[in-house]
């Protein structure tokens, strides 16, 4: 990826991560779910690891954990949350989730919540679910989840936008700005269609062995897609 878009990605969840942890304390129970249904002996890696919602309780049920985030700032956070409860079963990668240092077949269970929609342009969507898959083991599982483009909040936008579609920017694209406690942040997002999003798992050439949607926000249209995938 463009390194200035990187820099420019990693400068704007350092800025608001203080901010995230306060607002995201509470873990998704679809990936609670996920992480319970994993073995003792499991390797897994959440993949844009935020605060550590996921994080924490993957380490009191796994092996081993590789959380791995852009801000080194959100890393930090969770530096000192496992320094808190003596956690020794973590290690922190300070990476982009397009190219993901870990060995291929080496990772057991993967969570990759939240994330997938922060990446711009499809290549780089898509390169990132490849490396999802390339690192999973054989009988390995993926839980990937997006945000919906057809949620209450943001439908009449994109209703407006198919009238206006730029060739600059891929439909779905949109900046969604993180005001809380007195900040005023853009954050890119690329918000899915359920069927742009299956596809993309597919043209990664991963499995959907089952696929769900969930109301977190929202009161009559899902707000967020969710895909358990392997390879």
């Amino acid at each position: 990826m463009d390194e200035s878009y990187l820099e420019k990605s990693e400068k704007t969840w350092n800025n608001i991560a203080k901010s995230f942890d306060i607002t995201r304390k509470k873990p998704w129970v679809q990936c609670l779910e996920f992480i319970n249904n994993t073995s003792k002996n499991c390797i897994i890696a959440d993949i844009g690891c935020g605060n550590g919602r996921h994080l924490l309780p993957a380490a009191k049920q796994c092996k081993h954990v590789f959380g791995l985030d852009i801000s080194s700032e959100l890393l930090y956070i969770i530096k000192k949350k496992l320094l808190n409860d003596k956690f020794q079963n973590v290690s922190l990668i300070h990476s982009d989730v397009v190219n993901i240092p870990l060995k291929n077949n080496s990772i057991n269970a993967v969570l990759f919540i939240a994330s997938l929609h922060n990446i711009e342009k499809r290549i780089n969507r898509l390169n990132s679910l490849k490396e999802v898959r390339r690192i999973l083991t054989k009988d390995g599982l993926a839980l990937i989840s997006v945000w919906s483009r057809w949620q209450d909040k943001y439908k009449m936008h994109f209703l407006k936008k198919w009238f206006m579609q730029s060739e600059n920017a891929e439909f779905g694209d949109i900046n969604i700005y993180w005001k809380q406690h007195g900040l005023n942040i853009p954050r890119f997002y690329h918000l899915y269609s359920k069927k742009e999003f299956k596809k993309d798992l597919i043209d990664a050439n991963l499995k959907i062995l089952e696929s769900m949607e969930a109301k977190m926000h929202s009161q009559k249209n899902p707000d967020n897609f969710f895909a358990l995938v392997k390879k």
